[in-house]
């Protein structure tokens, strides 16, 4: 188990090894997206579903940035709790609202990791009738997949590391940093 409560500032800044992906690469990444969502429904409306809570940060800036008609809905699907490794169990803590028979849609997600997460939320949605669904995730990590899944949309490809920043936490922290970070476990 790895130590969460931050006691003081330098303990805060030294769990960040390094940065892998700035803020600037970022921004240009999600007008790129956006571009891309705008496109593929040249002008349809779309339902917004991001997966909380990691992916609350990236919902917002893919909003903002697209031209579309677009509502938004919330799921969120647990499968980390405190830890920096998947617990491997996936579970559906909220579930969305909407009636998505009419919609296409966009899912929205912060990582796909070892994919059952995602897996498991896009086969519920499916079932539920969608016009479409597109998953667009921030970050990809396919080194640590098990199970056969791949996003439609991924931003970034990333090594095999656990990271934080731009809404991924750790202990619920880091959450606010605007950029992609390599968190350092060996530090106390």
């Amino acid at each position: 188990m790895i130590k969460t409560d931050i006691q003081s500032i330098d303990e805060y800044n030294n769990k960040i090894k390094r940065v892998l992906i700035t803020k600037e690469e970022i921004d240009e990444a999600l007008d790129k997206a956006a571009e891309r969502i705008n496109a593929m429904y040249d002008g349809h409306p779309v339902l917004l579903v991001s997966i909380l809570k990691g992916a609350f940060v990236l919902m917002a800036d893919v909003c903002r940035r697209v031209t579309v008609p677009c509502e938004i809905g919330f799921m969120c699907a647990k499968s980390y709790y405190s830890g920096t490794v998947s617990a491997g169990k996936v579970s559906i803590t909220m579930d969305l609202e909407q009636d998505i028979s009419n919609y296409h849609v966009v899912i929205i997600e912060d990582i796909v990791d070892t994919g059952r997460t995602l897996k498991d939320v896009v086969n519920l949605l499916k079932e539920r009738g969608p016009i479409s669904l597109t998953v667009i995730t921030l970050l990809d990590k396919p080194s640590r997949r098990v199970v056969d899944f791949a996003p439609d949309v991924a931003l970034f490809t990333i090594p095999d590391c656990f990271v934080i920043g731009y809404g991924l936490d750790c202990g619920e922290y880091y959450r606010n940093l605007p950029y992609i970070a390599e968190y350092n476990e060996g530090v106390n």
